[in-house]
């Protein structure tokens, strides 16, 4: 096989392929036009599998069917594959999500609720507690615990927290702020985007903190996340947050935080 297995591997990355697929692919692009047999000698694939690996390929537009004796397959321009690949996407994610859609008109959702309901009340409340590695999904967290909101939202974060997670929770924030919920935001003074904060103080109250280096988010004084590690020193992909349902301590680092705030 003339192509290297790093490139096989980003190939089976980007086109979601596995390696039989890619090894064929790989070889009918250097070739042009060629047929199972050629194919399955020159990417290695044994031959029993060439044929059904050339026809998922066909069906998902990565190659051409030139029907005669011998059957051939011709290559598709890479360029058009990624082009037909956006499409189906697209048209399965539109899908997908109509799907998601339709679950709020649907009797699912309504018994998923049930069940969880009936599911939570047997759930001891120092177990409703979690660790949730990467911030991507550290934030997909924070957003429901926002959503929960009736009465506050507390966040201390860095600098750069703050335009973080304003991308990323603006939308919620502000709607819960139309429907009266306390929205508090304190972080650094120094570094921050005076610019970007006045689209923050719209929603939120702002404030500089810069005797207090911490980052968590606290919901009604009674559910916390608090991340663990300093945001300078860790890749998001390792960022750690500890997400807690207790309002004993929820409540207590709400008051603490109420004395900075105060003073600031």
């Amino acid at each position: 096989m003339i192509v290297k297995d790093e490139f096989l591997t980003k190939l089976r990355q980007f086109f979601g392929l596995n390696l039989y697929e890619v090894r064929i692919w790989t070889a009918l692009l250097s070739r042009g036009k060629s047929t199972a047999g050629e194919l399955s000698e020159i990417g290695e694939v044994p031959r029993s599998r060439a044929y059904d690996v050339l026809e998922s390929l066909e069906k998902k537009g990565f190659v051409t069917l030139k029907v005669g004796k011998p059957i051939q397959y011709l290559a598709v321009e890479p360029k058009e594959v990624v082009e037909r690949l956006k499409k189906t996407v697209k048209v399965d994610a539109d899908k997908n999500l109509q799907k998601l859609k339709d679950l709020n008109s649907n009797d699912v959702l309504t018994e998923l609720n049930t069940l969880f309901s009936q599911g939570i009340e047997y759930v001891e409340p120092a177990d409703l507690s979690g660790a949730i590695k990467g911030r991507h999904n550290i934030y997909d967290h924070l957003e429901t615990m926002i959503k929960r909101a009736n009465d506050s939202v507390t966040i201390m974060t860095t600098s750069k927290g703050v335009l973080r997670k304003v991308e990323a929770l603006q939308p919620t924030l502000a709607k819960l702020s139309r429907k009266g919920v306390k929205v508090r935001i304190a972080a650094p003074s120094e570094g921050a985007n005076h610019e970007q904060m006045k689209d923050v103080k719209k929603f939120a109250k702002l404030k500089g903190v810069d005797n207090l280096d911490a980052r968590f988010c606290i919901v009604d004084g009674k559910e916390v996340m608090f991340m663990v590690m300093d945001d300078k020193d860790v890749h998001p992909t390792y960022d750690l947050g500890i997400w807690v349902d207790a309002p004993y301590f929820a409540g207590a680092l709400d008051n603490l935080f109420g004395l900075v705030w105060d003073k600031s």
